[in-house]
């Protein structure tokens, strides 16, 4: 893949300043179209040291209107970054539509360290790259373009890189001893480059290697393949949407599929909505699971270990009754709790996962959701916000979200909690008699009932592709809000006291001995 010729490829600096002129307008007009565009553009830089990454970054922000660039460059995580899954510094930090992301050192620098050093084994590095293709799928899935260049340099250029970089007073520091530590592994890198770029290399997220040596062959060619990426895809949106660019067409709603009515038997169907529990009962488990989970997440806090809690269900069926029941027993500092509805602007102009990555959890803590990233395959799905390829599709990006959480030790409980639409319209009606209660009730509630069946089908599809071994739904007949609330309270504790059972605390066992 990569040349052992001698090969440094340059631009003449009269060539170089008859192009300039022209690509820098062509891009700043390109970057005046594409900001009312409904994509956003990512870009991300790897290759060898001394390859001129940084370099070529610099000169797009002296190309294009920086207000309008999201710059990213990636270290050794941060305390705050470690607490939590290694994609959650990437997510929270991409581009908006109408932006362009510049990613340096990003999510392809670490499995590539990794390898070459010899931390990881070829099969966990093929699955780290399989992870950063199934991220970079569902980012371009939603309509980001994907741009990755890769600058490289052969071993005996690199060395006459890093050589003129150490002799200019005002570029030595750029190079570092372990800038020379990886020229001498160049053989390791170019093996890792080479497996990196056959795996990841996609129709949506192409790879493109540029020759490094020559500053004015790698702007121009860095910018010229940005700028003919963006006007193709700005000429394709337009011609899919009648000519607006975009930006009306991929919020409109999509028309509201017909259902061919709900099968015999439902996954919500088979519970038994029966369940009852006495007040005398419910006071005492109430009080006792009260009290061990807040010493389990006690524990939990000490040893760094996070939970989510995801509450879905039916509107009336007890889901803030159920969460006030649980924050009851933590403490104030440690939980947040995130009510999900119609998402912002801000939210709008991302994917729609990047809301959900940015409140995950510091370690030790709790974050409840109030509704959450189910509502692509529910909410969205039976109302038409999502078209049908766009929720189809999120089973794979949610179980993948998922497993994100649970690999980084995050305890994750989802929850469904149900009721029938006969205890549904009696709540409904006593909650018109309660002035506290009656600002819950909405023309939006009365109208979702209508379409009862659509939502139970969309929930029986959701359970069957999202209840995994590792990450499964916790169905609750709710019907009986006192038996809901102690179904909850005890599974929590019992998934707490699971998590915690490998470690060799006293503490642990004193908790479920009582």
């Amino acid at each position: 893949m990569f040349r052992t010729a001698e090969l440094k490829r340059k631009l003449p600096k009269e060539h170089y300043h008859q192009q300039v002129p022209q690509l820098r307008e062509d891009l700043l007009m390109v970057q005046m179209e594409l900001r009312a565009a409904a994509f956003p553009v990512i870009v991300v830089f790897a290759g060898v040291d001394g390859a001129g990454k940084s370099e070529t970054v610099n000169q797009l922000h002296e190309w294009l209107d920086s207000r309008w660039l999201v710059t990213r460059a990636y270290g050794e995580p941060s305390d705050e970054e470690r607490d939590r899954p290694e994609y959650w510094r990437f997510w929270r930090q991409l581009p908006a539509q109408g932006r362009i992301g510049l990613f340096l050192s990003a999510w392809y620098s670490t499995p590539i360290l990794d390898r070459v050093y010899g931390h990881t084994s070829e099969a966990e590095f093929d699955g780290r790259l399989e992870r950063i293709k199934a991220f970079e799928k569902t980012l371009a899935d939603d309509g980001a373009l994907i741009l990755k260049f890769w600058m490289h340099l052969s071993k005996n250029a690199q060395k006459d890189r890093l050589r003129k970089l150490e002799k200019n007073p005002l570029e030595n520091w750029r190079v570092s001893k372990r800038d020379w530590q990886h020229w001498e592994m160049y053989e390791q890198f170019v093996v890792a480059a080479e497996r990196t770029i056959m795996k990841t290399s996609t129709g949506q997220a192409p790879w493109k290697i540029i020759e490094g040596y020559d500053e004015r062959y790698r702007s121009t060619a860095v910018a010229t393949a940005i700028r003919d990426a963006i006007r193709f895809r700005l000429n394709e949106t337009a011609k899919a949407s009648g000519g607006n660019g975009g930006a009306d067409s991929a919020r409109s709603k999509a028309p509201v599929p017909e259902t061919d009515g709900l099968p015999a038997v439902t996954i919500l169907s088979r519970l038994d909505m029966s369940q009852t529990l006495e007040k005398v009962d419910y006071d005492a488990g109430l009080k006792r699971y009260q009290a061990k989970l807040n010493q389990l997440q006690r524990v939990a806090r000490e040893q760094k270990i996070s939970t989510i809690l995801v509450f879905e269900g039916w509107d009336a069926a007890g889901k803030g009754g159920s969460i006030r029941r649980i924050t009851a027993a933590l403490d104030a500092r440690d939980y947040q709790v995130i009510q999900i509805a119609a998402p912002t602007d801000e939210e709008a102009a991302h994917n729609y996962l990047w809301r959900f990555w940015r409140h995950i959890p510091r370690a030790g803590r709790v974050t409840i959701y109030d509704r959450s990233w189910y509502g692509r395959v529910l909410v969205e799905r039976v109302e038409g916000f999502a078209r049908t390829r766009e929720w189809q599709r999120a089973y794979a990006e949610i179980n993948d979200f998922e497993a994100q959480l649970v690999e980084r030790g995050i305890v994750l409980l989802k929850f469904w909690l149900h009721i029938t639409p006969e205890e549904q319209l009696r709540r409904f009606k006593e909650r018109e008699q309660i002035p506290y209660k009656a600002w819950k009730l909405t023309e939006e509630d009365w109208r979702n009932r209508e379409r009862w069946a659509d939502y139970e089908l969309a929930v029986n599809d959701m359970v069957e592709h999202t209840s995994t071994q590792k990450e499964p739904w916790t169905l609750i007949e709710a019907n009986d809000k006192r038996y809901a609330r102690i179904k909850v309270l005890h599974t929590l504790c019992e998934r707490l006291e699971a998590a915690l059972a490998g470690i060799s605390n006293h503490k642990v066992a004193k908790i479920a001995k009582g």
